[in-house]
C-alpha cells in the first residue's frame, strides 16, 4: 500500500528533554511529584492540574507542550495496570480542563491500557473540538481503533479541516472502504462546486477501482485546478 502521511510511531518518553528545559523549582516540583505520584496514587489528581501553572506551557517538541509532558511524566509514574490504570485516567480525563484532556490524549500510547482507554478516544471524536480531536487521532488510536471507527475518525478530520498527516497510522490503515467513503465526500464537493482537500487524493488514488471513470476525471481536475490557485 502507498504511505499516506501520519505516523504511526510511539512518541519518545518526553521525560529527559523536558529535565533539559525546567528550571530548578520546576523540576524539583516535577521530580517530588513523580515520586509522590508513585508512593500513593490518588495523589495525581491534585498535581496533575497544577502541571501546568508550576512547569509551563510552552512548546517543547513536535509532539508535546511542555504542560502535555510534564502530565504524561505523572501518568507513566502511575504504580496501577490493567482496569485500575484504565479507572484513573478516565477520572482525570472527566475532570480535567481541555488542556489536561489533550494531554491525557496524548500519553495514552506510553501506557499499558490495551483497549481499555478507547472510551476515551470515542467521547472525544463524538465532540467538535478539533484540538482534542487531533490529539485523539493520534497512535494509540492507529493501534487500537477497530477499522469501521478509524475510517470514521478520519473522515471526521476531513469534515474539521484537519490536516490528514496529523492521522496516525493512515499510511498503515488506509483501505478500500476508507477510499470509498472519501470518494463520495469529494463527489458532493464537486458536485456543490466546492474544493477537495487536496490530502485526500493519495487516499482515494490508492484504490482506482472505487471512484469510477468520471469521478476519477473530476478529481483530476480538481487537482490541477488547486495546483493553478497555488501557482497563482
Amino acid at each position: 500500500m502507498v504511505v499516506i502521511a501520519g505516523s504511526f510511531t510511539t512518541p519518545a518518553d518526553p521525560h529527559p528533554a523536558l529535565t533539559d528545559v525546567l528550571d530548578p523549582t520546576a523540576r524539583t516540583w516535577l521530580d517530588d511529584s513523580v515520586a509522590e505520584v508513585a508512593a500513593e496514587p490518588t495523589a495525581v489528581r491534585r498535581l496533575f492540574p497544577a502541571a501546568r501553572r508550576r512547569c509551563g506551557h510552552g512548546r517543547l517538541t513536535g509532539y508535546w507542550t511542555v504542560d502535555e509532558a510534564a502530565r504524561a511524566v505523572l501518568l507513566t509514574a502511575l504504580p496501577q495496570r490493567g482496569q485500575a490504570l484504565a479507572d484513573e485516567v478516565t477520572r482525570l480525563h472527566r475532570h480535567g480542563d481541555p488542556a489536561e484532556q489533550r494531554a491525557i490524549l496524548r500519553t495514552l500510547p506510553l501506557l499499558d491500557l490495551g483497549d481499555l482507554a478507547l472510551p476515551i478516544v470515542r467521547e472525544t471524536l463524538r465532540g467538535n473540538d478539533t484540538t482534542l480531536i487531533e490529539a485523539a487521532v493520534g497512535p494509540y488510536a492507529a493501534a487500537h481503533l477497530p477499522d469501521a471507527e478509524y475510517r470514521q475518525a478520519v473522515l471526521k478530520c476531513v469534515f474539521c479541516e484537519i490536516p490528514l498527516a496529523r492521522v496516525a497510522g493512515l499510511g498503515a490503515r488506509a483501505d478500500r472502504e476508507l477510499a470509498r467513503m472519501l470518494a463520495d465526500f469529494a463527489h458532493e464537493r464537486i458536485v456543490a462546486g466546492r474544493d477537495v482537500p487536496q490530502d485526500i487524493l493519495p487516499v482515494v488514488g490508492a484504490f482506482q477501482d472505487v471512484i469510477g471513470a468520471e469521478l476519477n476525471q473530476a478529481l483530476k481536475e480538481a487537482e490541477l485546478n488547486q495546483a493553478l490557485k497555488e501557482e497563482g
